[in-house]
């Protein structure tokens, strides 16, 4: 075992693909990786990371192998922080139908692909949020790493206003409202407004489905009544318009408010426009695109085979050939942040219940596995990106965002030893026969040759992907709590203050006439306040 610990990890192998569950894979013991370049967002140099008891214990240029260590040779490999995917959809019902992978078995396919750790979107039971969480806390029992959840808002009750502050309590610090599908999970901007307002009373970050549902719906229904059954259908009834606007007026409502706000997948150049407009007016706007729209597009739902055009039916859906290549310059220049991937897995018999009504073809892709190495591909190996900027996009910003870091997203002493090995020397084709997930029969990225491959996995000092074994124990997941009021609030309420000072004087307006005799009488007693204070 000593012997093999010691072989090279950037030689090129046939990657097997095996899964051994055994109870090895819930232990963690000492491993000292050496020689690699240890990259973080902020830094890059040649190094040994020494990982004791399940956390990192020493970062450094070269660490003496304490006794009984198991020794990985990271030469000519970059050694890096696990990915973190912010936007997933785990044994999720949707559509008639639950998304094929659950939590274990999407958990070990993003391990054999670097992602250590994960956010899914837990849904409401009949609009009841602490119902769903206690659901969703079953489902992820079965899984296999760390994980956290956002929580959806599908109505505006009171209720629901007190749930999300239950739910603070219990680490959840996002909350999620759907501007789209119309009749089932779409809110209103009534409801939208009212939830902005508790997510800033709360210190959870706000984050939006942006389309403009009520027209996708009259859009779906004009392309039917044009005998527009297919999958094309899809795409041509959420036209980047209908993003756009629901982006921008989103972000101009949380403005309003005060409160940051996170866009979920960004798709197309409309609301990747609205995003940096945002920004630049200062706006704490977050845009998170996700993997396959960086590097698809929407072509293939032309195709004349059913089953693969419906495998790339999502929403927002995949764009025209120019998106993408926007998407990854925003990506590489900052204007957007961090990349996930929407990960809802359906398979080929699911997506077939909507071979003739487009609205029912189950929406989603997959991803969770492939991520690390699409990015890579489309933002390093292309030139538009570093590896510390790499880092920064798959692992450090959704750390920093949902108020996690530096336990997740960083190399360093006292981090959670969540550690991946990526040789840039590999190639490798992506696809269903290269997925460690079982319940997939297409892979919307079925052939795409990729240069770069991680070839070592730690989770939480656990080896549970090395020379082509995936070693994971169900159950043995972690739920990790996130708290409120993270890095995005600091300063929210000055700005509020600054932004409401009026250059006319403070409301009400103290008047001389008999209307403001009137008006002070009506129970305020004459007081002033400022329109800050009101809002």
């Amino acid at each position: 075992m000593a012997k093999q610990a010691l072989l090279p990890l950037c030689a090129l192998f046939l990657y097997a693909v095996v899964y051994k569950c055994s109870a090895n894979a819930s232990e963690a013991g000492t491993i000292l990786i050496q020689g690699g370049t240890v990259v973080n967002h902020d830094q890059q140099f040649e190094g040994d990371v020494l990982i004791q008891d399940g956390l990192i214990a020493e970062v450094a240029p070269r660490i003496e192998p304490p006794p009984g260590a198991r020794l990985l040779d990271a030469r000519g490999c970059y050694v890096l922080p696990g990915g973190i995917d912010p936007h997933t959809h785990l044994d999720m019902p949707f559509m008639g139908t639950v998304t094929a992978d659950d939590f274990y078995t999407g958990q070990a396919a993003a391990l054999a692909g670097g992602t250590t750790y994960h956010i899914d979107f837990a849904l409401p039971l009949l609009h009841d949020l602490l119902q769903g969480y206690r659901v969703w806390k079953e489902r992820a029992a079965r899984g296999c790493m760390d994980y956290s959840f956002h929580m959806a808002v599908t109505k505006w009750t009171h209720d629901v206003a007190a749930d999300m502050a239950t739910l603070v309590a219990e680490g959840i610090n996002s909350f999620k409202f759907f501007m789209a599908y119309k009749g089932s999970l779409q809110i209103n901007d009534e409801e939208l407004i009212e939830g902005l307002n508790r997510c800033k009373e709360l210190g959870a970050l706000p984050m939006v489905h942006a389309e403009n549902g009520d027209m996708v719906a009259w859009m779906q229904e004009r392309l039917l009544a044009a005998n527009v059954t297919g999958p094309e259908g899809h795409p041509l009834s959420r036209p980047p318009a209908l993003e756009g606007e629901a982006t921008g007026r989103a972000i101009r409502l949380a403005g309003v408010v005060g409160v940051p706000l996170y866009v979920v997948h960004v798709m197309s150049i409309d609301a990747m426009e609205e995003v940096a407009r945002a920004r630049q007016r200062g706006q704490r706007v977050i845009g998170e695109p996700v993997a396959s729209g960086l590097a698809l597009d929407e072509s293939p739902v032309w195709d004349s085979n059913f089953t693969r055009a419906a495998a790339f039916v999502m929403s927002p859906p995949l764009r025209s050939a120019e998106h993408a290549p926007a998407l990854r310059k925003a990506l590489a220049s900052g204007v957007l942040q961090l990349v996930a991937t929407d990960h809802a897995v359906f398979n080929s018999s699911q997506k077939a219940g909507g071979r003739r009504d487009f609205r029912r073809i189950p929406n989603g892709v997959n991803g969770i596995e492939e991520r690390m190495h699409v990015v890579w591909q489309e933002m390093v190996v292309a030139g538009l990106s570093t590896p510390s900027e790499y880092v920064r996009m798959t692992s450090t910003a959704a750390a920093q965002i949902f108020n996690i870091y530096p336990r997740k997203g960083r190399l360093a002493a006292g981090s959670d030893a969540d550690v991946i090995i990526l040789d840039p020397r590999v190639k490798h084709r992506l696809g269903v026969g290269a997925s460690h997930s079982p319940r997939m029969d297409t892979n919307v990225y079925e052939g795409k040759e990729v240069q770069g491959r991680v070839v070592t996995t730690i989770s939480r000092g656990r080896l549970v992907w090395h020379e082509g074994v995936l070693d994971v124990a169900e159950g043995s997941g972690r739920y990790v709590p996130l708290p409120a009021f993270g890095p995005l609030f600091e300063g929210m309420a000055e700005q509020a203050r600054r932004a409401m000072q009026l250059p006319y004087g403070p409301t009400p307006v103290p008047r001389d006439s008999e209307e403001a005799g009137s008006a002070a009488s009506g129970g305020e007693g004459g007081k002033s306040c400022s329109a800050a204070g009101v809002l």
